[in-house]
């Protein structure tokens, strides 16, 4: 490995400081930035990785991961790394990494697939933790559309390393819809709406792929009547909505139990 940096100067490190902060920089450089142990392996291990940097402190506490990738990774100071930390408490474990290709809506089209929109989400935590979510119970693919960056770091962290293995697009909605419609995949709007299905009487057997809306507005009227149906939670009590990563959640896991 090459010798310590220390200065906040170092190009490398302000890359990172670009990227890790707007979004128009990582569009541009095609690149985004990852944070933490697990995260930064995982990228590795999908091929996504083209700078990896760790703290002295890491250095020590993780040799195995060090000796792993020794010849690939930049040695920083511990004061680089909170420098570049989007974390309280960080792992000293950076990379950046390369943005893949947009998956084609050609690749999104098992006619038996279990497939998620996110139409207008905006909270970096709810995306993340959606894909996390979906990627544990199998899902076969998420769309994004209009919704914050993928590329966010807050998003990437919420992933878990997900955001590397989930089929993930980014595309117009009506294109999404439609898309899923042509192929004979029933899309279903999820909604606050007393006359619309209860989620448990709905019939996930074939291709299904069911749109989440905006956190605090969900679907517009016009956005979930483009949808063959519409689904909802029944809740009980004085609650009446519920977070859209917690609804999410219910739903997808409905979808493949």
């Amino acid at each position: 490995m090459e010798e310590r940096i220390t200065s906040k100067e170092n190009p490398t490190v302000k890359l990172y400081r670009k990227l890790s902060k707007n979004r128009k920089d990582r569009r541009e450089n095609g690149m985004f930035v990852a944070e933490g142990l697990r995260i930064c392996t995982d990228a590795v291990n999908h091929g996504f990785v083209n700078v990896l940097m760790v703290t002295e402190t890491a250095e020590n506490k993780y040799p195995e991961f060090v000796d792993y990738f020794d010849g690939n990774i930049l040695r920083i100071s511990d004061a680089v790394g909170e420098l570049l930390s989007d974390t309280g408490t960080t792992q000293g474990v950076f990379a950046i990494c390369k943005i893949p290709e947009n998956p084609s809506l050609d690749s999104f089209s098992d006619k038996s697939g279990k497939y998620l929109v996110l139409n207008g989400l905006q909270d970096p935590v709810n995306i993340g933790t959606i894909i996390r979510t979906a990627d544990a119970v199998g899902m076969d693919g998420v769309i994004m559309c209009s919704c914050c960056d993928l590329y966010n770091p807050k998003v990437i962290r919420g992933t878990m390393g997900s955001v590397f293995r989930v089929k993930t697009a980014i595309c117009g909605y009506e294109t999404a819809v439609e898309h899923f419609k042509s192929i004979g995949v029933i899309t279903y709007a999820a909604v606050i709406d007393t006359d619309a299905v209860s989620l448990t009487e709905c019939d996930f057997s074939g291709g299904s792929a069911v749109v989440i809306g905006n956190e605090g507005n969900g679907l517009t009227d016009a956005d979930a009547m483009m949808c063959d149906k519409k689904l909802t939670i029944k809740m009980h009590g004085n609650i009446d909505s519920l977070n859209a990563a917690m609804a999410a959640g219910i739903i997808i896991w409905e979808m493949k139990r």
